[in-house]
């Protein structure tokens, strides 16, 4: 059975290998712009659409995944800018934040999705070491400006690893069980 991941992230792919050897890449061209009445509904749909523009015989199984940053009642996405960037790191320092990931598994004419929830606090930082950040690590194509694996920005959080990193396996291995992918 051919396996499809609809992403080019590297940290996606890195975690798929987790669970399923051998697949194969796309970058999936959909439709970002979509908030929905939750974070959780709003990275559900993202993956879905995700999922639903990677073309591919019907035999195959397409894994899509899409994470945001939320943080009072803001969605916080990839960073337009560095300037946007600081502005989101800023607002992150010292507090917690949730990160919420969507997972869409298309196998045949079959569409499963669930999302994943973790909280995530911040050290508190000062303006030069957010500035130190942004310079030396890339930030530009991660929600919320920052990844956990880099281990400088969070001081603890709750829930799943790989869902602050963008694919919750946790669910994902449940779905893959369902259609039968061991």
């Amino acid at each position: 059975m051919r396996v499809i991941l609809a992403s080019r992230s590297p940290r996606r792919r890195e975690l798929l290998k987790k669970l399923v050897p051998d697949f194969e890449t796309v970058s999936a061209e959909a439709d970002e712009d979509y908030i929905g009445a939750s974070p959780s509904e709003t990275v559900i749909e993202i993956s879905k659409r995700k999922a639903n523009a990677v073309i591919c015989p019907a035999e195959s199984i397409v894994i899509a995944s899409d994470t945001l940053v939320y943080f009072n009642g803001v969605y916080l996405g990839k960073p337009r800018d560095r300037a946007d960037a600081k502005r989101m790191l800023t607002m992150l320092s010292g507090n917690t934040h949730t990160v919420f990931s969507g997972v869409a598994v298309r196998a045949g004419e079959h569409l499963y999705t669930a999302s994943a929830k973790s909280d995530v606090t911040f050290w508190d930082m000062a303006e030069a070491d957010i500035d130190d950040y942004i310079a030396t690590h890339e930030v530009m194509d991660k929600a919320g400006a920052y990844a956990i694996q880099d281990g400088v920005l969070v001081s603890s959080y709750t829930g799943e690893y790989a869902n602050i990193m963008g694919l919750p396996l946790e669910i994902l291995k449940d779905i893959l069980g369902k259609i039968g992918l061991k």
